[in-house]
């Protein structure tokens, strides 16, 4: 974590092989799972601070084959906002599909939304990868990988990746599942027994990814897949979320003071019916609630990852925190483990 701009605590332990013969390294990488979509967000507000992208702006601007199905007034705010009606794609498509931007980019533009875009919300599991990783492709020219390595991986001299190199994967922790406690149905569980549903919908098609299988997969760590598969070191998101709570101008800022404010104010509060629970969201941050009391700020922001990751910015406490985890956890939002860390980390402050 960092206080002030300032590494505070910076710890790591365990090995990075199920075999246990690797020890983990200052520099080993894991899968952030869905604290990707932070940094996603963070890659796309960038654009909206620097004039490129507006929040209000309809995506078909941007993306002129998006403009189909109801979805011609959808704006850049509902995309981040998980309000834009496309938790999923109903159209059945390949396993395969998943590595491939082109298809699924064109599966989204033909869509039709599930609810009127901005009336309600629910989680985009995977599709929020596409949406507005196809917005930075189509204002910056450049993929949402190489975007983050340039304009904020470097620069920052933070160890974030969207699609890994030979020297990466190297380096690169394998994960592995843990069994859940007794006689409790996970979400997972329930979402593959109902695929039918909306859902079933968003975390199966085209495949199921939250599995060693798939996350520990070539395929997977090479792809340059936003909404999931970012891959860093506990440090680095720490890093970056310290410089969001506190930002020094050292290098710039990594978003403009205005920006975060809007970024966690809240545009989202109640049921999501995709992950079948209360959820909260800003701008491309989910914000803390009684379901994930991941701070006692309210204003805080960041985002967990299913398995067991956190990370989160408190401006009010100049606080950037952090926990990545290679034991995947059965639970969706908030992990004990993670929250057990954040409640001594707000102890010590």
């Amino acid at each position: 974590m960092t206080v002030h701009g300032r590494p505070v605590v910076d710890l790591h332990a365990g090995f990075i092989d199920r075999g246990r013969t690797r020890p983990w390294q200052k520099d080993t990488l894991i899968n952030l799972a869905s604290t990707s979509k932070a940094i996603l967000a963070i890659c796309v507000l960038r654009l909206v601070d620097r004039g490129a992208l507006e929040l209000d702006a309809p995506v078909a601007r941007y993306w002129p084959e998006f403009a189909r199905a109801g979805k011609e007034s959808l704006t850049v705010r509902d995309v981040l906002s998980h309000r834009a009606g496309l938790p999923a794609v109903r159209a059945k498509l390949s396993p395969e599909a998943l590595y491939d931007w082109t298809a699924m980019t064109a599966a989204l533009a033909a869509e039709e939304p599930w609810w009127p875009p901005g009336t309600q919300h629910g989680y985009h599991a995977m599709t929020i990868g596409w949406l507005a990783g196809e917005l930075v492709r189509r204002v910056s020219g450049r993929t949402v990988g190489r975007y983050l390595r340039e304009e904020l991986a470097l620069p920052f001299d933070l160890d974030l990746h969207i699609g890994l190199g030979p020297h990466e994967e190297a380096r690169t922790a394998d994960v592995r599942a843990t069994r859940p406690e007794p006689g409790r149905t996970t979400f997972v569980e329930t979402v593959m027994s109902e695929p039918d549903s909306m859902s079933g919908w968003a975390f199966l098609n085209p495949v199921l990814c939250l599995t060693p299988q798939v996350l520990n997969s070539h395929a997977w760590r090479t792809t340059e897949l936003p909404f999931a598969n970012a891959h860093g070191t506990a440090s680095s998101l720490a890093h970056l979320y310290g410089a969001l709570a506190h930002p020094t101008g050292k290098h710039g800022n990594v978003l403009s003071p205005s920006i975060v404010d809007a970024a966690r104010t809240e545009h989202a509060f109640g049921y999501d019916p995709v992950l079948r629970e209360v959820t909260r969201y800003g701008i491309g941050f989910m914000l803390p609630h009684e379901g994930l009391a991941c701070s006692p700020n309210p204003r805080a922001f960041g985002h967990p990852g299913a398995g067991g990751y956190l990370a989160f910015a408190d401006p009010e406490a100049s606080l950037g925190f952090a926990y990545v985890t290679s034991k995947m956890s059965a639970h969706t939002l908030l992990d004990p483990r993670a929250a057990r860390l954040s409640e001594a980390t707000y102890a010590c402050l």
